[in-house]
């Protein structure tokens, strides 16, 4: 992080939904399903901080005829990118899952 700045979780979790959701192929940064499922689920963005180091896990649900494999990629880097060079810190990791496909 850049000195004298904190940047919170929720932050952090919002700029990497955004981030996603930006890339061509994402329907929505959430999970599949109907409502008690996404109710009972953790959110679809966590973020893991240990000082200036962070991982974060997210759940996406694609567009219909997607590729996956590319479109985790575009997501990873877009996230990695965004949390880099928009948040000043390192990244450990991104995890992407992908909880489905939307109709």
């Amino acid at each position: 992080m850049t000195s004298g700045l904190t940047v919170g979780k929720p932050v952090i979790a919002e700029m990497v939904r955004l981030a996603a959701f930006e890339v061509p192929g994402v329907q929505a940064v959430a999970h599949a399903g109907g409502m008690w499922r996404r109710l009972l689920m953790a959110p679809p963005v966590e973020v893991h901080l240990e000082g200036n180091r962070v991982a974060v896990r997210l759940s996406i649900v694609a567009r219909p005829g997607q590729a996956l494999t590319p479109l985790v990629a575009q997501v990873r880097s877009a996230v990695g990118a965004t949390v880099e060079r928009l948040l000043g810190l390192e990244l450990d990791g991104v995890s992407v899952v992908v909880d489905g496909v939307g109709g």
